[in-house]
């Protein structure tokens, strides 16, 4: 790749486009959250945009992960500092406040349902592709974050995609046809695939622990409340079927298939009775909260329980968190019953002994072990790779749609892209889990028959990306960013 950009410098500036379209597509990740506190707590303030120490915080712990994915573990504060990465860390809230001042201007909104499908579909939350809210809450805990805080990060995510997604580009045949010439590059390469799930990690208690008090912060245990609860049943509450006919007549609209389609009385049947219960009940639960309130009656059970637990919903979850303790929430239907809750007691996060945290803390020693290894392992490869027995590949493309063995489609995919924007005849690639150790031994360039419509989108995206670059220097002129503190 060096070769043929030494020879083609016109096309260099194109080149470097394309590394460019993978951040087009990651979108603007780990840049905050949208709830802004008060001038008092503010580090930095974008137009109308407050940026907080909690936002900054957020926002290098994010940069500082990826970076040290990327140097497998190596990275850390003395190295964090040569980089720049509260710098960094800063300057993408900054990019992130002039696109939020451009949105209010233009009314952009995302609404809850958005907002869940967008929580819901990450598949580091999901099990078998289904959302896990267990999961969901670990995260949150072991990243120390609260809902609602993260929430909002995810809302500001939206909030951006959709404003930018209002710049619209056409590409001209001439930036055509240069994208077309660049897809002609043709490398032949030699590589070698290490996959850390083949390294053994020699586990033993005194590393373990070692590793669990060097990073004591990071396992804490969850929020908790005690609480007592009050249900009101529904089991016993008689029906007609006149009752449930007049009732779906009224309320049919609510019962839907999974294509939203609205479904008959028969289908619906088992909904509409609970619904119905609930409904009938609700003047008895409202009666026993108020006698559970004046102490005229007795709590059905009481709990501890961590924040979020699904015992309780979410409605009565956020309810809780915005209550002072003895207070008695109103009676809240939760599976077809009503209950009323007393907050007891609000129990704060604490350190994880080590038998507590010694199940997480294991999987993250394994990990940065493994991590550890696969990079040693890698530059050992690197030193004598003609020894390693590495494969050799066909002439490939950067739009190649063969799978280099044994790595699969996507992987290959990734690779490629990341090969094609390298400035390096040898190196090592490092992809989810595997260190691909390459070596370029030959290179071509040839006229390709290529989709039109494929040759459009790269050329679109190349053009909005350049676009954005523009639109977030222009935004810098209209929304002046005023610091409130020094250093950044």
């Amino acid at each position: 790749m060096i070769s043929w950009m030494q020879k083609h410098n016109k096309y260099l500036i194109v080149t470097i486009w394309i590394a460019t379209i993978a951040f087009i597509g990651a979108g603007f990740v780990g840049w905050g959250s949208y709830q802004y506190g008060s001038k008092a707590s503010s580090i930095a303030e974008v137009g109308d945009i407050e940026i907080t120490q909690a936002q900054l915080d957020m926002s290098y712990r994010n940069i500082y992960q990826r970076y040290n994915q990327q140097m497998q573990g190596q990275l850390d504060d003395k190295k964090a500092k040569e980089l720049g990465l509260v710098k960094q860390a800063f300057n993408s809230l900054v990019t992130q406040a002039k696109l939020l001042n451009l949105s209010n201007e233009f009314g952009i909104v995302v609404s809850e349902d958005e907002l869940a499908n967008k929580i819901t579909s990450i598949p580091s939350f999901q099990t078998k592709g289904i959302f896990d809210k267990d999961i969901y809450l670990s995260y949150l805990n072991n990243q120390r974050l609260k809902a609602k805080t993260f929430e909002g990060m995810m809302h500001n995510e939206l909030v951006i995609e959709k404003t930018l997604s209002l710049l619209n580009v056409k590409p001209l045949k001439s930036e055509k046809s240069i994208i077309a010439n660049i897809m002609g590059i043709s490398d032949k390469i030699s590589y070698k695939v290490l996959d850390k799930a083949n390294i053994n990690i020699d586990l033993n208690e005194t590393n373990l622990k070692t590793y669990w008090e060097s990073n004591k912060l990071f396992y804490m245990t969850q929020t908790q409340y005690k609480l007592d609860l009050l249900w009101t049943n529904t089991d016993n509450i008689a029906v007609t079927d006149k009752e449930i006919t007049d009732f779906y007549a009224i309320n049919s609209f609510n019962y839907t298939d999974k294509e939203g389609k609205q479904l008959s009385l028969v289908d619906a049947n088992n909904s509409v009775i609970n619904d119905l219960k609930l409904k009938k009940a609700k003047k008895d639960a409202q009666k026993r909260y108020i006698a559970f309130k004046k102490s005229k009656l007795e709590k059905s059970q009481s709990m501890t329980v961590n924040l979020n637990d699904t015992i309780l919903s979410d409605e009565v979850w956020k309810e809780i968190e915005a209550k002072d303790i003895n207070s008695i929430l109103k009676p809240k239907a939760i599976d077809n019953r009503y209950v009323s809750v007393k907050i007891i007691q609000k129990i704060e996060p604490r350190e994880m002994t080590f038998e507590e945290a010694k199940k997480d803390a294991q999987r993250a020693y394994i990990i940065e072990e493994k991590d550890k290894e696969l990079k040693k392992l890698a530059q050992d490869t690197l030193k004598n790779f003609d020894k390693s027995n590495p494969i050799v590949s066909e002439f490939i493309q950067i739009d190649s749609k063969k799978a280099l063995q044994p790595l699969t489609i996507d992987e290959s995919r990734n690779f490629i892209q990341q090969l094609f924007i390298s400035q390096k005849k040898n190196d090592i690639i490092i992809i989810e889990g595997k260190s691909i150790v390459y070596n370029i031994l030959e290179q071509k360039i040839s006229s390709i028959d290529v989709k039109d419509d494929l040759i459009e989108n790269i050329t679109k995206q190349i053009k909005q990306q350049d676009f954005e670059s523009n639109l977030i220097d222009s935004l810098g002129k209209k929304y002046k960013t005023r610091m409130f503190v020094k250093g950044l």
